[in-house]
């Protein structure tokens, strides 16, 4: 069980709330200049049930911390730590074999995630230090396309993006866990940090 893979997810999907959050800001400008107000109107509705739903998602987040945190505490309160790695390794073992069942990519297939880290710092570097989501990977995508292998340009079960696209994102909140990128930028921002800008001076030869 990792608390941390679930935030990321949850992380990941209030970004790709944002984008939609960013197309209506843009559809309602359209209806405005073109004094269509009864669309621009319907479209801030739609706007509001969007915030709406990206509260829910919070709470959930904050939901499920809570519940990790219990449930951390029931097993830890029933087993030894010998018995508690045990059956984290048990619960693993079947997690992977379910992955395998279910056709979910086999480990080593896709481009990993750390792979993304100079790319990505590279690409904010020259972009300024921040930028949108979507310049960066844009950047990113140029830099990498010849490494990736088939498996990064597939799409996902739920055929909505592409795997390295998704890969990326996993990177960039890895790299805010470690300091590398702003916990404070907004959403949709990513922003390289001082301790990045070391980093990506101290490994850059190794992208």
């Amino acid at each position: 069980m990792n608390k941390d893979d679930i935030n990321i997810a949850f992380e990941i999907l209030l970004e790709e709330i944002e984008k939609f959050f960013q197309l209506l800001s843009k559809e309602v400008e359209k209806a405005f200049d073109s004094q269509n107000f009864e669309r621009a109107s319907f479209i801030v509705e739609r706007g509001k049930k969007l915030a709406m739903f990206r509260e829910k998602i919070k709470s959930l987040q904050e939901e499920w911390q809570t519940l990790f945190e219990d449930l951390e505490n029931v097993i830890s309160a029933h087993y030894n730590k010998d018995s508690f790695k045990t059956v984290v390794l048990n619960n693993t073992l079947l997690i992977e074999k379910e992955r395998k069942i279910t056709g979910r990519l086999e480990k080593g297939l896709r481009t990993p995630a750390k792979k993304y880290k100079i790319p990505i710092l590279e690409s904010l570097i020259e972009l300024g230090g921040k930028a949108r989501i979507e310049v960066i990977l844009n950047k990113v995508y140029e830099k990498m396309k010849k490494d990736m292998t088939k498996y990064d340009f597939e799409l996902l079960p739920s055929g909505k993006e592409y795997r390295w696209r998704n890969t990326a994102q996993w990177a960039r909140l890895i790299m805010v866990k470690e300091g590398l990128l702003s916990t404070n930028s907004p959403r949709g921002i990513w922003e390289i940090t001082e301790k990045g800008r070391e980093f990506y001076k101290r490994h850059k030869t190794l992208k």
